[in-house]
């Protein structure tokens, strides 16, 4: 099968249905710093997820035709200009963009929410939770900056105080509001209200911005169900790390804004005396596309949806369920959350333990037992200081490990072997201590005495390798 046949690309690598979803990687060994080798458990999909093996090789079927987008009369321009567009169909059905949406592509969710900021009319009111990835966060606090206003809400007890903060902030705007949530917590896997979010919003007149950086790869995202006005997320978190991301929504702002990046593609006609804005997805996308970015997210949405969403559901609720068990058996652990246990959530659980630095914990669950899970404070500060009752001022505090948890996550090619290496991890450490010994570095901490082959050789040896081949 080529790209030169008939079939749209986002549905020309399909799983067969009822299989997992292969990824590149799979199957890796990591190497100890007590000397050799384990299977490698990959619990750090929340930051970036693997690349599907279906994305990797469509990505590497359309480098042969990639070229310039949209004016190229070559046939290469004429193939490329395709793949672009019917990624971008393919991404519009996978959010179910309404008629006259746009999907734009973008680098990222930061990227996307900073397009969006850039395209609120004069006047705006951003209105948004202290609980937010900083993605939807600081791009509103530029828009006030510029001379908007952000209101931001404390983070919530409950999801009906998230609803109750909300109704009181809306109450009182007049002009433009710009409703900016979550639809799933990075820190806690917390599924947010969405739909009353929507709901209490279209009752002030405002609008709201998703962020599904998180949500899209576990749960089904539906703009025309969820009734909201744009939905923002990262290729790197849906399985597709090729650059990209995505904004997808109502036109009417975008179309009355100057480019976000003004430049080549972005134009009608230009003349010494000034130039004419294209419409649509063009106006943003200034310069070369990311022809590669877009095919691979078209690529893993319809992956996604031909693996069974629901089935792709029930399998992570069942990994979660091992994961929580697994965890609660760990003398001195906390799992971190902001509602309790009734709330959906995806698969991501954050989480201290009693006497532990995080960062220790994480550097010896890597270089003891070949488990990757991550430590810090998640992007989500604010969040982080709330659950840990640990806020520390914006220049930090001498105390690295205040504040900060750890947070292992689940994904498509998550295995039960996976979750029983943290598990069985966890244990031996919090139980007999480390067998490695460890010294502090400026970032965290590091094996004294290190088996394994550097990171930075690793590295370079990934980019020699077809010099000399």
């Amino acid at each position: 099968m080529t790209l030169l046949d008939e079939r749209p690309v986002a549905t020309a690598f399909l799983p067969v249905p009822g299989r997992p979803l292969p990824v590149v990687g799979a199957g890796r060994r990591a190497p100890l710093a007590t000397g050799g080798t384990t299977a490698y458990a990959d619990l750090d999909v929340a930051a970036s997820a693997p690349c599907l093996q279906a994305v990797a090789d469509a990505v590497a079927e359309a480098l042969p035709w990639y070229a310039s987008v949209h004016r190229g009369a070559g046939y290469a321009s004429q193939v490329s200009t395709e793949l672009l567009e019917q990624a971008r169909a393919g991404v519009a059905g996978f959010l179910g963009c309404r008629p006259g949406d746009q999907v734009v592509f973008t680098r990222n969710t930061t990227d996307a929410f900073a397009l969006l900021a850039h395209c609120l009319p004069a006047g705006t009111t951003v209105v948004s939770y202290a609980s937010e990835h900083h993605a939807n966060l600081l791009p509103w606090r530029g828009h006030a900056e510029r001379g908007g206003r952000h209101v931001l809400l404390a983070v919530p007890a409950s999801p009906q105080a998230a609803l109750d903060a909300l109704e009181g902030a809306l109450r009182g705007l007049h002009g433009p509001v710009l409703v900016a949530v979550t639809g799933a917590s990075n820190v806690t896997g917390e599924v947010w209200p969405v739909e009353q979010v929507v709901a209490l919003a279209r009752r002030y007149g405002a609008r709201v911005a998703v962020d599904a950086a998180q949500l899209a790869p576990h749960r089904v995202v539906d703009l025309r169900a969820l009734g909201a006005d744009w939905v923002a997320l990262s290729g790197h978190k849906l399985y597709a790390p090729y650059g990209a991301g995505v904004l997808a929504g109502r036109a009417d702002w975008l179309d009355a804004a100057g480019p976000y990046l003004p430049g080549g593609g972005a134009t009608t006609a230009v003349t010494t005396a000034g130039q004419a804005w294209a419409a649509g997805p063009a106006r943003h996308e200034g310069g070369t596309p990311n022809v590669l970015g877009a095919v691979a997210i078209a690529v893993a949405c319809a992956q996604l949806e031909a693996a069974g969403r629901a089935a792709l559901e029930r399998r992570e609720h069942a990994l979660l369920a091992r994961l929580e068990a697994g965890l609660a058996s760990v003398p001195g652990l906390r799992v971190h959350r902001l509602w309790g246990e009734a709330v959906e959530r995806i698969g991501v659980a954050t989480f201290t333990v009693e006497g532990w630095d995080p960062a220790l914990l994480a550097t010896a669950l890597s270089a003891e037992h070949g488990v990757g899970v991550r430590h810090g404070r998640f992007c989500a500060h604010p969040l982080v200081d709330a659950l840990l009752d640990c806020e520390r001022p914006v220049d930090g505090c001498g105390d690295a490990a205040s504040g900060t948890a750890l947070r292992a996550s689940i994904g498509v090619a998550t295995t039960e072997a996976d979750v029983d290496a943290l598990v069985g991890g966890l244990r031996a450490l919090t139980q007999a201590g480390p067998r490695a010994q460890y010294t502090r570095t400026s970032t965290g901490w590091a094996v004294a005495s290190d088996a394994r082959p550097s990171a930075a050789g690793t590295a370079a040896r990934i980019l020699r390798r077809q010099t000399h081949q």
